[in-house]
This record gives structure tokens, C-alpha cells and sequence, in this order.
């Protein structure tokens, strides 16, 4: 009896949407097990077990890490997409992508490296934080 409760919590709390609209600012990190819409402005990284969609009005000076994202509006850090990452037409990208898939509108602005497929879990593995560059090329050989 309890256990069909807690299975459905869990459910509904992995198909909520936690939505930051246009008037707010948020100063801090965000993380959720749902989805994130942002139409306001987010100084923090933005972590999702599912769903991060960017919309026109959004800024975003942070880092971004889901399973699948959808940008339109501003991101000033990296994005780490387990799945599809979609920028569309009035997206404006400055940092870093890690992402198996990605989808790019005409008119997308993206300024950085892209990272795609084995390459993100090969990068994950050996990136330490805080380690030297020279370090982590010699880990790679």
C-alpha cells in the first residue's frame, strides 16, 4: 500500500516543472529532479535529472548539467547534456558543450568547444578539477 505512494511521489516529482520567470533573478545553484524552465535571469549552476530549457528572455552565467536541454536564450558557462542538446535560432552560447547529440537552428550563435559521443566520457573520466592541462593530456596517452 505504501510502496504505490512513495512510486508515485517520485513520478510526479520527476515530471514537475520548476519555472523562473521573466521578472526573477536568482543568485545560487538550482537543482532539481524535474524539469527547469528559466525566462528570468540564473547566477548559479542549474542541475536536472530530466529536462533545462533556456527561454528568449533568459540569462544564464552558469554552468548547466541534464539529460536534455532546449536553449533560446543567453548561457555565459559549460553544458553538460547526457542526451540532445537544442539551440535554437535566438540562442547565444559562451562556453564549453559536452552532449552525445546535437541539434543547431540557423542564426544559434556558439562561441567554444564542443564535445560529442565517447569523447564526453573519455574527457569526464580523466578532467580532474583543478588539474593542470599538461597533466591531463599526459593521463590521456
Amino acid at each position: 500500500m505504501f510502496k504505490r505512494q512513495d512510486d508515485k511521489s517520485v513520478v510526479e516529482m520527476v515530471n514537475s516543472s520548476n519555472v523562473i520567470s521573466k521578472e526573477t533573478v536568482i543568485k545560487g545553484d538550482i537543482k532539481a529532479q524535474g524539469n527547469i524552465r528559466v525566462e528570468g535571469k540564473v547566477d548559479g549552476t542549474l542541475d536536472s535529472k530530466n529536462k533545462i530549457v533556456i527561454g528568449e528572455s533568459a540569462f544564464v552565467n552558469g554552468n548547466l548539467y541534464s539529460i536534455e536541454a532546449e536553449i533560446s536564450g543567453i548561457v555565459h558557462g559549460e553544458i553538460h547534456c547526457k542526451g540532445i542538446l537544442f539551440l535554437k535560432k535566438t540562442a547565444q552560447i559562451r562556453g564549453d558543450i559536452f552532449t552525445q547529440k546535437l541539434v543547431i537552428e540557423n542564426g544559434a550563435s556558439f562561441n567554444g568547444a564542443c564535445h560529442m559521443g565517447d569523447t564526453i566520457q573519455a574527457t569526464n573520466q580523466n578532467l580532474k578539477i583543478g588539474a593542470p592541462k599538461e597533466k591531463v593530456l599526459i593521463e590521456q596517452r
